[in-house]
């Protein structure tokens, strides 16, 4: 019920959620901060062009992190992941740009290192699949339901950046 209730929230944020202002939701996970990871984390994704609109350090709560996994609740590894996730800080981000869902996803990697190309978050930084650094948003819709459940609207940062003509037509 409570996941419905943020699901409809989502849809009333005020920026719209397609073209130059799509957005997606990014945390880095608790091995990704204690390897000291975010800084170039968030250097790629501002070299790409994106802009940052939502960020902060926190510990996650077990209830917020089942919420956010709800869709695997029925999966063997859902316990394990949730108290990993719980077991440490977490950097959560709203990234927003041209195809940011997209596009974050190609800049991750695959969820398994060992599939992910160099270059990639965790072809570049990730050995086992337990412990890959980083979580995307996987479409539109899920970047909507993530960023409502990590974020309030106040806490977004609603800007001009003055980039913007220099990386899009």
């Amino acid at each position: 019920m409570f996941g419905l209730f943020l699901s409809f929230f989502a849809h009333i944020f005020r920026s719209g959620w397609t073209g130059v202002n799509e957005r997606t939701f990014i945390a880095v996970k608790p091995d990704g901060v204690q390897r000291r990871r975010v800084g170039e984390i968030v250097q790629r994704f501002e070299k790409k062009g994106f802009k940052l609109v939502g960020f902060k350090l926190m510990q996650a709560s077990k209830e917020l992190l089942r919420e956010h996994y709800w869709e695997h609740r029925n999966r063997p590894f859902y316990n394990k992941l949730v108290s990993y996730m719980s077991s440490g800080p977490v950097v959560a981000m709203v990234w927003q740009g041209l195809d940011v869902v997209k596009t974050g996803r190609k800049m991750m990697g695959q969820t398994n290192p060992t599939n992910s190309l160099p270059g990639t978050f965790r072809g570049d930084f990730c050995v086992i699949m337990g412990k890959n650094v980083i979580h995307g948003s996987d479409s539109v819709e899920s970047a909507q339901r993530e960023i409502s459940l990590w974020f309030k609207e106040s806490e977004l940062c609603e800007r001009e950046g003055c980039s913007a003509k220099w990386i899009y037509e």
